[in-house]
């Protein structure tokens, strides 16, 4: 069947919110071909997305998600739903070993982690097929533990632990290592297990690997009239063949005959595959060349994909952003065209864009609107807009009730998602979310505009999801002020009182060189994002990198077999 074929009336799926309940509600039993998951790891650390290098320094990074664990409402509840199998996906092992490790570990950060895994791992067990393939990217901190929460529902139902993956993804040696007191690490694990035996698997080939390369300077050591490198074999045939014993050009055969029947000889005298020794007494070989070798069968350590540096051309600036060498191996090894590929943990979307650039059909969630969003963006700016436009969005504010429901969304996990919709999907993912407050007097965002050739200037953004009146236009026009800003903007979920359109007409006009003046203090209300205002300032900055456009099918240097 063919890839249009295939994924005729299959929409790419993207999902805003928590990936358990979205689990739990869209994914339907034993729909998914491939998962591949890169959880946080419970580093007890806090992650920030980096932006371009424009503006002031302080506003260069914004938090993604924070990494530190503990003991809450939403850990109790998992560990209840484990202990009384709410939702049917538990088994026997996975209860009694989450109950045992209780007693081991008490109430405290890692059995908080190891719970809100145990119950995710459980759904996307119930949502692989019989076939599918699961990868589960950790680290040291918690990957023993983990192997024995997948133990208890991959293995105890039939399926198999195929690898334990290590991918060194830092070659380099930080000054910090020389002062630590163990060794340092270099490497992440990925646990890959499978639901049955039946899961398929296409071998992958590495042709830039330091063994192989030796192996073809050694043995490929002839060169042919057309340049290419090749290796003499035999074509002596091991057991008598009388019905192969013939001459051909001059040439005597072999006592037992040749491997070949004379038709086929010829055809690879045509094609140059035959080697002629001058010595009409020689023997012909075949010729091997090494150009048609797929390279060195990978094996379970991966160090021939570095991770992304900060000069890297596909770096995004996202925390933990994964290279797509990794994953197209993974789905790649574990999939076919037209396959559904899995990411609970979206991250910056290197799964989604690597799934649809190998033409599988894919579904990503994420909990943060900030990924959301940059996933949304790197779509768009590597497939194009269209693959952006086709993307199926769920949980995305759509009306001002979902815009309510998010104001009011009570999470641990996750902040200012109300602000980082608003900004994000006013500004077209062109604003870089304001950690900060303080003196910025309520500034949640920051674009970046020109005010010359030569000179960058701040666009000041505030939103307000309670009543307003004309004092926040007074504060926020202060801060335009004293930043010597381009302009504010108040995103607002109420509308505006005459009173503060006043104020805001009052503050004047701010007039970039050769392009037409805009006001410096503007209003926005959601519903007005909602029916599609976009903001429309000149010469507007990137504030995050652009991804690379789609311009080949594989990584190079890498093959793969899915014959």
């Amino acid at each position: 069947m063919s890839w249009a074929k295939k994924t005729e009336n299959a929409m790419n799926k993207l999902f805003y919110g928590d990936n358990l309940d979205v689990l739990r509600r869209f994914v339907k039993d034993e729909t998914v071909d491939l998962v591949y998951i890169d959880p946080p790891f419970n580093s007890k650390r806090n992650y920030n997305q980096i932006y371009n290098n424009i503006g002031k320094e302080d506003r260069a990074q914004a938090q993604a998600f924070i990494d530190t664990w503990e003991w809450n409402n939403h850990a109790n509840e998992c560990y209840d739903d484990i202990l009384t199998n709410k939702n049917g996906v538990q088994t026997q092992q996975s209860i009694a070993l989450i109950n045992g490790l209780e007693k081991v570990l008490g109430k405290g950060s890692l059995f908080a982690y190891l719970v809100s895994m145990t119950v995710r791992i459980a759904e996307i067990h119930r949502v692989l097929k019989s076939t599918g393939s699961f990868y589960l990217h950790c680290d040291p901190t918690a990957s023993h533990y983990l192997k024995l929460v997948c133990d208890t529902f991959f293995v105890t139902r039939g399926g198999d632990f195929r690898n334990e993956i290590v991918w060194k993804r830092r070659v380099g040696m930080s000054s910090a290592v020389h002062t630590s007191n163990k060794f340092g690490i270099c490497t992440d694990f990925i646990l890959y297990f499978v639901k049955s035996d039946d899961a398929p698997f296409n071998p992958q080939y590495n042709l830039n690997d330091p063994d192989y390369q030796s192996y073809i300077e050694e043995r490929f050591t002839s060169v042919d009239e057309s340049g290419r490198r090749f290796q003499p074999t035999s074509l002596v045939n091991p057991a008598l063949r009388p019905n192969l014993i013939y001459e051909y050009k001059g040439y005597k055969p072999p006592a037992n005959g040749w491997m070949i029947t004379k038709e086929k000889m010829e055809q690879w005298d045509k094609e140059g595959r035959i080697y002629f020794p001058k010595d009409k007494n020689g023997r012909l070989r075949r010729k091997s060349f090494a150009d048609e070798l797929k390279g060195m069968p990978v094996q379970n350590l991966w160090n021939d994909i570095f991770e992304i540096n900060s000069q890297a051309a596909e770096r995004l600036g996202y925390p933990t952003q994964k290279p797509e060498a990794l994953l197209e191996r993974i789905i790649s090894a574990s999939s076919n065209e037209g396959d559904v590929i899995l990411d609970a943990f979206c991250g910056c979307g290197t799964t989604v864009a690597v799934a649809n650039r190998l033409k599988r059909r894919w579904i990503g969630m994420d909990i943060t609107y900030q990924s959301i969003a940059l996933i949304l963006k790197r779509l768009k700016d590597s497939a194009g807009r269209a693959a952006a436009d086709a993307v199926e969005l769920h949980g995305v504010p759509k009306d001002m009730e979902s815009v309510d429901a998010l104001i009011h969304k009570r999470d641990d996990r996750v902040r200012k998602e109300f602000e980082k919709w608003a900004i994000l999907t006013y500004s077209d993912t062109r604003a870089v979310i304001n950690e900060k407050k303080g003196a910025d007097k309520g500034i949640d965002g920051v674009a970046y505009t020109r005010k010359s050739k030569d000179e960058i200037t701040p666009v000041m953004i505030s939103v307000k999801s309670g009543n307003v009146n004309a004092a926040v236009i007074r504060d926020l026009r202060g801060v335009v002020e004293r930043e010597n800003a381009a302009c504010g903007i108040l995103i607002t979920r109420h509308e505006p009182t005459k009173p503060m359109t006043q104020e805001a007409k009052a503050a004047g006009q701010f007039k970039p060189e050769n392009f037409a003046a805009f006001d410096r203090l503007q209003i926005v209300t959601v519903q007005e994002i909602l029916d599609g205002a976009r903001m429309n300032l000149p010469l507007i900055e990137e504030v995050t990198k652009r991804a690379q456009s789609v311009v080949k099918e594989k990584q190079i240097g890498i093959s793969y077999d899915a014959s």
